[in-house]
């Protein structure tokens, strides 16, 4: 685990085989039920199917990393110890089905937080690219064949800000729908889905994360 500054969180697998394509994942909603500024360990529910989508990709060597705002954190609702726990119930949740991350990164910065994480735009507070480039970097990540899932239009703004290729966007509502939509281009794919397990297994059957010009 990674954690010199007071408002950034970065823990990855250095023994993740370079030169993956990876899938990235927003937590809240999309892992766990959104319980609103998630802190305690006992709130902590996986959502069906996710931890089945994320062993899939493991069992592939897809590169699995959660990317994600940590604004409680920035306002002092809790601090990096109650997300540690979390994350740790979740590992172990996960763990149960098979299932495991390859990389954790968090932002604790936000423009109303308190002193020293009063922030306004930091690089790593998605819809900004901060996160998904340092997970590329120390992982040695193929973006330009990896994906972004979440539940808010600014995760996949952060995908198409790091030139992922696409992204997908969960059960939302009509304004978070309107806003992903916005992000669609010539170069940058949103998607749709129910959840996670039917997010990966569109992803998975039109062989995003595969290298097509290896024999």
């Amino acid at each position: 685990m990674t954690n010199v500054d007071p408002g950034l969180w970065c823990d990855v697998d250095a023994a993740v085989p370079s030169g993956r394509a990876a899938l990235f994942l927003d937590r809240d909603g999309v892992i766990v039920t959104d319980t609103h500024y998630l802190c305690r360990v006992a709130d902590m529910r996986a959502i069906a199917g996710a931890a089945a989508a994320i062993a899939r990709c493991n069992a592939l060597q897809i590169p699995v990393v959660v990317v994600t705002n940590q604004a409680g954190i920035g306002r002092g609702y809790y601090d990096w110890n109650a997300f540690h726990a979390v994350q740790g119930a979740l590992k172990a949740a996960l763990a149960a089905e098979g299932a495991h991350l390859d990389g954790v990164l968090a932002c604790a910065y936000h423009a109303d937080g308190r002193a020293p994480l009063r922030v306004d735009n930091h690089l790593w507070r998605k819809p900004n690219p901060g996160m998904i480039v340092e997970a590329a970097r120390r992982l040695q990540l193929e973006l330009p064949r990896s994906w972004i899932v979440g539940d808010r239009a600014h995760d996949l703004a952060a995908g198409a800000a790091a030139r992922l290729p696409g992204g997908t966007l969960l059960a939302a509502d009509a304004q978070e729908r309107q806003a992903a939509a916005k992000l669609a281009s010539a170069r940058f794919i949103v998607d749709t889905a129910s959840d996670l397990a039917a997010a990966v297994a569109v992803l998975l059957d039109r062989r995003q994360f595969e290298d097509r010009g290896r024999s």
